[in-house]
């Protein structure tokens, strides 16, 4: 008998974990890939910039093992939902949850749940057409925004809002959005560091980017560009490098302009009834390498904060949790009796798309070694438990529909090779005519 593994999830940590256990059993095994969207591939749909389009074509890599006869993809299925853990546990042999990161970190300020002051990963999922955000959330009414955080996806935030709409039609970006963005009224942003240039989290290649904007000067001060000694890796210096050849530029007025700014931590968001402004106070280093505030404040007259200062993941209804780590509590992917986890859920947000192949390759070990000699528990598959309960998942060929239907759409508007439909209706029209 096959050993059946449902993987919750089908963003690369779920794939990932989908292909190593195929790779790596030495008996049969039949995966299902269970995602609560119609859509496959998680981040990589959602989360990575719409112009990145070299990253995005992991994609390619996670249609490959999501065609492997041994794998089936269940979408629009929802985890305490449609299906709980008893539910997947009377079902299948094991269990491994890959749900990912999927809220920002708090700053924990004053003003901080005003109008205007939003979450980064809101921002991003707009952008990318996620089904679980308006495409008329955000109105760029504002002439100023302020980006809180020096990491990629800061990055990615302000490239897009400093860019023109011109410049992303050849994206995926849904049209909707697309319309927002050319009704833009951004003439400057902000993106703010607590630290200095040399601990960014943000990857040189992304940085050399910003620097090539055409649509924007890049502007940094440099006071807060200096750098004291140091034997920092290469990526670091080469951070530090490009920072400080922008300190020595001089503005050429260009439409907007983006301030890169360091040694700055928000300590309150103003405002009466929507954001105002955002009070920062100049920071250094204490003796034990702490952030502390030095007593000097400015305030920069912006309409919005974009909040970009780390994921962290959210528990899955009847799966244990840790409030401390925000992770999934695991002993190298094992979380209890026939429940695994991988990904972000079960290390926390770090490292990059390919950190999670490794990860999930544990994981599955653990699984494997675990179930090895095992008498397999009674199960069927999980269609006539979710047709029970009205459930019909979206298949991999519906999804196949889905994006023909979007090539669609791109050609009709002479918009690239794909624009991004936008809401679970217009998806499900797309799929099921």
């Amino acid at each position: 008998m096959a050993l059946h593994v449902a993987v919750i999830g089908s963003g690369p940590a779920g794939i990932y974990t989908a292909e190593a256990l195929v790779k790596q059993s030495s008996e049969p095994v039949e995966v299902d890939v269970v995602e609560r969207l119609p859509t496959p591939y998680g981040l990589v749909r959602y989360g990575v910039a719409p112009d990145h389009t070299s990253i995005k074509s992991i994609a390619n890599y996670l249609r490959r093992v999501l065609e492997l006869p041994q794998v089936r993809f269940l979408g629009g299925v929802r985890l305490g939902a449609d299906v709980s853990v008893d539910d997947l546990l009377s079902t299948y042999d094991a269990v491994v949850y890959c749900t990912g990161a999927m809220v920002d970190r708090k700053l924990g300020i004053p003003g901080e749940d005003l109008p205007g002051s939003v979450a980064a990963t809101d921002f991003v999922n707009w952008y990318c057409g996620h089904p679980d955000v308006d495409p008329g959330q955000f109105t760029l009414d504002t002439s100023e925004v302020a980006v809180i955080g020096v990491g990629n996806v800061a990055v990615d935030v302000v490239r897009v809002l400093a860019k023109t709409a011109d410049e992303l039609s050849s994206t995926d970006v849904p049209h909707d959005v697309l319309e927002r963005l050319s009704e833009s009224q951004v003439k400057a942003i902000h993106m703010i560091g607590r630290r200095g240039p040399e601990h960014a989290k943000f990857t040189l290649k992304e940085l050399r980017e910003l620097g090539e904007l055409a649509n924007a000067d890049v502007c940094v001060r440099p006071e807060e560009a200096t750098v004291l000694g140091g034997d920092f890796p290469r990526q670091i210096q080469g951070n530090i490098k490009v920072l400080q050849s922008w300190a020595a530029r001089q503005p050429v007025g260009r439409p907007r302009r983006l301030d890169v700014r360091f040694w700055l931590r928000p300590v309150e968001i103003l405002g009466a009834e929507r954001v105002e402004g955002l009070r920062l106070e100049r920071t250094r280093l204490s003796e034990d390498g702490r952030v502390e505030g030095m007593g000097e404040f400015e305030t920069l007259p912006v309409g919005m904060v974009l909040r970009s200062v780390g994921y962290q993941s959210v528990p899955l209804p009847g799966v244990p949790f840790s409030k401390k780590t925000m992770t999934v509590p695991n002993d190298a992917g094992r979380v209890r009796d026939r429940e695994y986890v991988s990904g972000w859920l079960k290390r926390g947000p770090t490292g990059v798309i390919g950190t999670n192949k490794s990860d999930a390759a544990e994981t599955v070990r653990t699984l494997l070694s675990d179930l090895e000699g095992a008498e397999r528990v009674p199960h069927g598959r999980i269609d006539a438990l979710l047709e029970s309960k009205g459930v019909r998942p979206v298949t991999y060929d519906e999804w196949l529909s889905i994006e023909a239907a979007e090539a669609e759409l791109a050609r009709s508007l002479d918009r690239g090779e794909r624009v991004k439909l936008v809401g679970l209706e217009a998806m499900l029209r797309a799929c099921r005519p």
